[in-house]
Protein backbone atom coordinates (compact mmCIF):
# COMPACT_ATOMS: atom_id res chain seq x y z
CA UNK A 1 0.00 0.00 0.00
CA UNK A 2 1.09 3.59 -0.80
CA UNK A 3 2.12 5.66 2.10
CA UNK A 4 -0.57 8.59 1.01
CA UNK A 5 -2.96 5.51 1.64
CA UNK A 6 -1.90 3.42 4.56
CA UNK A 7 -1.39 7.37 6.18
CA UNK A 8 -5.63 7.62 5.63
CA UNK A 9 -6.38 4.48 6.73
CA UNK A 10 -4.56 4.76 10.13
CA UNK A 11 -6.15 7.88 10.87
CA UNK A 12 -9.64 6.47 9.57
CA UNK A 13 -9.16 3.96 12.12
CA UNK A 14 -7.73 6.07 15.01
CA UNK A 15 -9.73 9.33 14.51
CA UNK A 16 -7.06 12.00 15.36
CA UNK A 17 -8.49 15.08 15.23
CA UNK A 18 -11.48 14.17 17.35
CA UNK A 19 -9.20 14.72 20.47
CA UNK A 20 -6.52 17.64 21.72
CA UNK A 21 -2.93 15.67 21.98
CA UNK A 22 0.38 16.54 23.05
CA UNK A 23 2.27 15.56 19.68
CA UNK A 24 1.30 15.13 16.34
CA UNK A 25 -0.47 11.99 15.27
CA UNK A 26 -0.18 10.26 12.25
CA UNK A 27 3.18 10.14 10.09
CA UNK A 28 6.08 11.92 12.45
CA UNK A 29 9.14 10.76 9.98
CA UNK A 30 8.98 9.92 6.52
CA UNK A 31 10.41 7.23 4.55
CA UNK A 32 9.79 4.72 1.70
CA UNK A 33 6.83 5.64 -0.14
CA UNK A 34 5.25 1.93 -0.10
CA UNK A 35 4.52 0.14 2.98
CA UNK A 36 5.23 -4.07 2.89
CA UNK A 37 6.79 -4.63 6.38
CA UNK A 38 5.74 -3.23 9.85
CA UNK A 39 6.97 -3.18 13.56
CA UNK A 40 4.91 -2.00 15.87
CA UNK A 41 5.93 -1.23 19.48
CA UNK A 42 5.21 1.03 22.31
CA UNK A 43 8.08 3.63 21.92
CA UNK A 44 10.23 5.22 19.47
CA UNK A 45 13.56 4.23 21.01
CA UNK A 46 16.63 3.22 19.75
CA UNK A 47 15.96 -0.27 20.55
CA UNK A 48 12.76 -0.27 18.62
CA UNK A 49 14.31 1.31 15.58
CA UNK A 50 17.38 -1.18 15.60
CA UNK A 51 15.12 -4.24 15.75
CA UNK A 52 13.12 -2.97 13.00
CA UNK A 53 16.00 -2.15 10.91
CA UNK A 54 17.04 -5.85 11.32
CA UNK A 55 13.33 -6.78 10.54
CA UNK A 56 13.94 -5.11 7.46
CA UNK A 57 10.64 -2.98 8.41
CA UNK A 58 9.71 -0.10 6.11
CA UNK A 59 7.71 1.29 8.45
CA UNK A 60 7.66 1.37 12.45
CA UNK A 61 4.11 2.30 13.95
CA UNK A 62 4.12 3.45 17.47
CA UNK A 63 1.94 4.78 20.27
CA UNK A 64 5.11 7.11 22.20
CA UNK A 65 6.39 8.84 18.89
CA UNK A 66 8.39 12.29 18.81
CA UNK A 67 7.99 16.13 18.64
CA UNK A 68 5.93 16.54 22.06
CA UNK A 69 5.09 20.09 23.67
CA UNK A 70 7.86 21.07 25.42
CA UNK A 71 10.41 19.42 24.90
CA UNK A 72 13.73 20.80 23.38
CA UNK A 73 13.38 21.43 19.81
CA UNK A 74 17.14 21.05 18.15
CA UNK A 75 17.94 17.74 16.56
CA UNK A 76 21.20 16.17 18.29
CA UNK A 77 22.17 13.85 20.21
CA UNK A 78 20.09 11.24 21.16
CA UNK A 79 17.02 12.55 19.05
CA UNK A 80 19.78 13.22 16.27
CA UNK A 81 20.68 9.62 16.27
CA UNK A 82 16.96 8.32 16.09
CA UNK A 83 16.07 10.41 13.01
CA UNK A 84 19.10 9.69 11.02
CA UNK A 85 18.40 5.92 11.96
CA UNK A 86 15.20 6.20 10.25
CA UNK A 87 16.14 8.51 7.08
CA UNK A 88 19.31 6.39 6.49
CA UNK A 89 17.00 3.37 6.48
CA UNK A 90 13.87 5.06 4.58
CA UNK A 91 11.49 3.79 7.27
CA UNK A 92 8.17 5.55 8.13
CA UNK A 93 7.53 6.57 11.92
CA UNK A 94 3.93 6.81 12.77
CA UNK A 95 2.82 7.41 16.19
CA UNK A 96 -0.64 7.82 17.89
CA UNK A 97 -0.97 8.32 21.38
CA UNK A 98 -4.13 9.99 23.07
CA UNK A 99 -6.56 8.39 20.03
CA UNK A 100 -4.79 4.39 20.64
CA UNK A 101 -5.67 4.96 23.98
CA UNK A 102 -9.67 6.05 23.92
CA UNK A 103 -9.99 3.64 21.23
CA UNK A 104 -13.19 1.61 21.82
CA UNK A 105 -12.03 -1.49 20.95
CA UNK A 106 -8.40 -1.98 20.38
CA UNK A 107 -7.58 1.13 22.81
CA UNK A 108 -5.21 0.96 25.31
CA UNK A 109 -7.97 1.62 27.90
CA UNK A 110 -9.92 -1.11 26.25
CA UNK A 111 -7.27 -3.38 25.78
CA UNK A 112 -6.46 -4.11 29.37
CA UNK A 113 -10.05 -4.14 30.47
CA UNK A 114 -11.01 -7.01 28.47
CA UNK A 115 -7.21 -8.53 29.90
CA UNK A 116 -8.39 -8.08 33.23
CA UNK A 117 -11.85 -8.73 33.48
CA UNK A 118 -13.49 -5.06 33.53
CA UNK A 119 -16.83 -4.37 32.31
CA UNK A 120 -16.80 -0.63 30.90
CA UNK A 121 -19.98 1.66 31.74
CA UNK A 122 -18.49 4.67 30.20
CA UNK A 123 -15.95 7.52 30.62
CA UNK A 124 -14.96 8.85 34.06
CA UNK A 125 -14.78 12.60 32.09
CA UNK A 126 -18.22 14.35 30.86
CA UNK A 127 -17.60 14.16 26.80
CA UNK A 128 -17.27 11.82 24.33
CA UNK A 129 -13.24 11.29 24.04
CA UNK A 130 -12.67 10.62 28.09
CA UNK A 131 -9.32 9.40 28.78
CA UNK A 132 -9.85 8.20 31.83
CA UNK A 133 -12.70 5.59 31.89
CA UNK A 134 -14.97 3.26 34.22
CA UNK A 135 -16.12 0.18 34.95
CA UNK A 136 -17.14 -2.97 37.36
CA UNK A 137 -15.19 -5.96 37.70
CA UNK A 138 -17.18 -8.65 36.23
CA UNK A 139 -16.46 -10.77 39.62
CA UNK A 140 -15.72 -8.85 42.44
CA UNK A 141 -11.86 -9.37 44.01
CA UNK A 142 -10.63 -8.37 46.79
CA UNK A 143 -7.84 -5.72 46.74
CA UNK A 144 -5.32 -8.68 46.99
CA UNK A 145 -6.77 -10.86 44.63
CA UNK A 146 -6.83 -7.57 42.12
CA UNK A 147 -3.26 -7.49 42.86
CA UNK A 148 -2.54 -10.88 42.23
CA UNK A 149 -4.56 -10.86 38.85
CA UNK A 150 -2.76 -7.76 37.81
CA UNK A 151 0.24 -9.18 38.52
CA UNK A 152 -0.48 -12.98 36.37
CA UNK A 153 -2.00 -10.91 33.55
CA UNK A 154 0.61 -8.28 33.10
CA UNK A 155 3.65 -10.57 34.33
CA UNK A 156 4.47 -7.33 36.60
CA UNK A 157 4.14 -6.58 40.22
CA UNK A 158 1.72 -3.34 40.73
CA UNK A 159 2.35 -1.08 43.64
CA UNK A 160 -1.20 -1.49 45.53
CA UNK A 161 -2.52 0.70 48.31
CA UNK A 162 -4.99 -0.97 49.50
CA UNK A 163 -7.22 1.12 52.22
CA UNK A 164 -10.73 -0.52 51.79
CA UNK A 165 -11.46 -4.18 53.74
CA UNK A 166 -14.74 -4.56 50.97
CA UNK A 167 -14.41 -6.60 47.67
CA UNK A 168 -13.81 -4.25 44.79
CA UNK A 169 -16.85 -3.78 42.10
CA UNK A 170 -16.25 -0.61 40.86
CA UNK A 171 -13.13 0.60 39.26
CA UNK A 172 -11.56 3.36 37.05
CA UNK A 173 -8.60 3.73 34.76
CA UNK A 174 -6.28 5.23 32.27
CA UNK A 175 -3.15 3.24 31.08
CA UNK A 176 -0.24 4.74 31.19
CA UNK A 177 1.04 8.01 33.57
CA UNK A 178 -2.84 8.78 34.27
CA UNK A 179 -2.65 8.49 38.32
CA UNK A 180 -3.43 12.50 38.50
CA UNK A 181 -7.42 11.02 37.91
CA UNK A 182 -7.77 9.02 41.04
CA UNK A 183 -9.24 12.30 42.94
CA UNK A 184 -11.76 12.20 40.07
CA UNK A 185 -12.48 8.68 40.61
CA UNK A 186 -12.81 8.96 44.88
CA UNK A 187 -15.43 12.18 44.03
CA UNK A 188 -17.05 9.20 41.88
CA UNK A 189 -17.49 7.35 44.75
CA UNK A 190 -15.49 4.66 42.65
CA UNK A 191 -13.42 1.74 44.81
CA UNK A 192 -10.47 1.51 43.04
CA UNK A 193 -8.28 2.95 40.63
CA UNK A 194 -5.79 1.47 38.02
CA UNK A 195 -3.17 3.09 36.39
CA UNK A 196 0.81 3.33 34.76
CA UNK A 197 2.70 4.92 37.50
CA UNK A 198 2.40 6.71 40.75
CA UNK A 199 3.32 10.14 41.91
CA UNK A 200 4.05 11.02 45.82
CA UNK A 201 0.80 12.56 46.17
CA UNK A 202 -1.37 9.60 44.78
CA UNK A 203 -0.54 7.67 47.27
CA UNK A 204 -1.94 10.19 50.35
CA UNK A 205 -5.35 10.35 48.39
CA UNK A 206 -5.73 6.67 48.14
CA UNK A 207 -5.48 6.68 51.87
CA UNK A 208 -7.52 9.83 52.50
CA UNK A 209 -10.27 9.56 50.10
CA UNK A 210 -10.79 5.51 50.96
CA UNK A 211 -9.79 4.35 47.29
CA UNK A 212 -7.94 1.68 46.42
CA UNK A 213 -4.89 2.16 43.62
CA UNK A 214 -3.08 0.37 41.67
CA UNK A 215 0.11 1.44 40.16
CA UNK A 216 0.89 -1.41 37.52
CA UNK A 217 3.30 0.58 34.98
CA UNK A 218 3.28 2.49 32.31
CA UNK A 219 5.04 0.52 29.28
CA UNK A 220 2.65 -2.85 30.63
CA UNK A 221 -0.03 -1.01 30.75
CA UNK A 222 0.37 0.40 27.42
CA UNK A 223 1.60 -2.81 25.74
CA UNK A 224 -1.64 -4.28 24.25
CA UNK A 225 -3.04 -1.35 22.31
CA UNK A 226 -0.26 -0.89 19.94
CA UNK A 227 0.02 -4.70 19.91
CA UNK A 228 -4.20 -4.78 18.97
CA UNK A 229 -3.38 -2.51 15.82
CA UNK A 230 -0.91 -4.43 14.08
CA UNK A 231 -3.18 -7.36 14.68
CA UNK A 232 -5.64 -5.45 12.69
CA UNK A 233 -3.94 -4.11 9.89
CA UNK A 234 -2.52 -7.83 9.53
CA UNK A 235 -5.89 -9.64 9.69
CA UNK A 236 -7.84 -7.29 7.62
CA UNK A 237 -5.26 -5.80 5.37
CA UNK A 238 -3.19 -8.21 5.05
CA UNK A 239 0.08 -6.15 6.63
CA UNK A 240 3.62 -8.17 7.04
CA UNK A 241 3.46 -7.17 11.13
CA UNK A 242 5.81 -8.23 13.95
CA UNK A 243 5.34 -6.69 17.36
CA UNK A 244 8.48 -6.48 19.45
CA UNK A 245 8.14 -5.71 23.18
CA UNK A 246 10.93 -3.76 24.06
CA UNK A 247 11.23 -4.09 28.10
CA UNK A 248 10.94 -1.28 30.29
CA UNK A 249 10.45 -1.56 34.18
CA UNK A 250 8.68 1.93 34.95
Amino acid sequence: MQRKQFTQLLNDILKPDSIADFCPNGLQVEGASEVKKIVTGVTASQALIDAAIAENADTILVHHGYFWKGESQPITGMKKRRIAALLNNDINLYGYHLPLDIHPEIGNNAQLAKLLDIEFTGGLESGPNSVPVKGRLKTPLSGEEFTAKITQVLNRAPLASLVRKEKIETIAWCTGGGQGYIDLAATQGIDAYLTGEASEQTIHSSREQGIDFFAAGHHATERYGIKALGELLAEQHGFDVTFIDIDNPV
